[in-house]
């Protein structure tokens, strides 16, 4: 008798075990969403990033990019990535310079009609209402400054307004509104990522490798020699180097030796403002985790160095892995049946 009580006991325990475990439910993942920032050709690093979360088993559930975070992230969602990671493998100087189809008389430097059907051929048409998970590309209404949500519509229009750099690409008319790059108003769009439902958000930001800028020159003057123009041409870098080897496109593009050509203002104007916005929209609304490839060696438009982009991407999203699932594990929270918060 005693020893059928003890075995009693033993199995009554073994079942109150097994009903505590089963009352307990498992924790659930929370919504992850990947804030793709903008920067032209260091935008190739965003493919790497991608490929090593969704090796991992982090797979995002949201995506808002914005200019090449919107391309990259868009052909994600559209299953196109593959697509894009070919083409940006096989870019080399000659083959880039195929697709700047050059209109010094229209409201962009580039037309831009080889990559858009570029875009039109890989994306077959896609509309993002079809696509398997939430996307959203950025853009600006340049005569108004709205930020633009691209959540419908067709997929090939949401991403070239979303990289029309103005002054470089067109505006893109979209639902009656005159569209251009997203990074005017929201360079890293975690504030999007997290409206459209993601309740963890990774950021990557593809200029913080930018060292020295934006610092402050607090005593600076005229010299007497200002007036003279420079001996030396500056050193050859992205679009410069590209169209050093088509002499009468480099005279007509870029502007005399020792002088920076229109691209080259522009585009590092841009860089000066995106880097300040990038600072203070991060601040205001940081994200869970942040990845920062080091991609500043890699000019705004050397797309032919795209390997190297991808090959980065990939090492910093390795170094953010730890921290990933940090985030994850915290943010993780487990249900009851009913559905209500335990």
């Amino acid at each position: 008798m005693v020893f059928e009580g003890l075995l009693a006991r033993v199995r009554n325990g073994d079942r109150a075990a097994e009903a505590t475990t089963q009352s307990q439910p498992a924790p659930t993942r929370p919504t992850i969403g990947l804030a793709l920032g903008g920067g032209a050709a260091r935008g190739f690093a965003h493919i790497g990033v991608l490929r090593t979360l969704v090796a991992h088993g982090i797979v995002p559930d949201v995506i808002v990019g914005t200019s090449i975070g919107a391309v990259v992230g868009g052909c994600y969602a559209a299953q196109q990535l593959d697509t894009l990671e070919a083409w940006a493998r096989r870019l080399n100087v000659r083959s880039v310079l195929g697709y700047l189809d050059i209109n010094l008389s229209g409201s962009g430097l580039i037309r831009g009609g080889h990559l858009a059907a570029q875009l039109e051929t890989e994306l077959k048409g896609s509309r993002i209402d079809d696509l398997p998970i939430r996307f959203a590309a950025i853009a600006t209404e340049f005569n108004t400054g709205h930020e633009i949500w691209l959540t419908r519509g067709r997929l090939a229009d949401a991403l070239r307004a979303s990289y029309a750099l103005p002054g470089i690409f067109p505006p893109v008319l979209i639902g009656g509104r005159w569209l251009v790059d997203g990074a005017l108003v929201n360079p890293v769009p975690v504030s999007a990522a997290r409206a459209l439902g993601a309740r963890m958000v990774i950021a990557v930001n593809l200029n913080s490798d930018l060292f020295g800028r934006g610092t402050i020159i607090s005593s600076h003057g005229s010299d007497d020699d200002d007036g003279a123009e420079a001996d030396t041409a500056p050193k050859q870098n992205g679009l410069r180097r590209m169209f050093s080897r088509q002499p009468s496109l480099r005279r007509q593009f870029l502007g005399r030796r020792g002088r920076p050509g229109i691209p080259t203002v522009m585009v590092e104007a841009f860089n000066v403002m995106q880097d300040r916005i990038t600072r203070a929209r991060l601040a205001g609304d940081p994200p869970d985790v942040l990845i920062s490839p080091r991609l500043g060696t890699i000019g705004w438009f050397d797309f032919h160095r795209g390997n190297e982009a991808i090959a980065i991407g990939a090492e910093a999203a390795e170094k953010a892995l730890a921290g990933v699932n940090e985030a994850i594990a915290a943010l993780s929270q487990p249900y009851s049946v009913n559905g209500a918060a335990k």
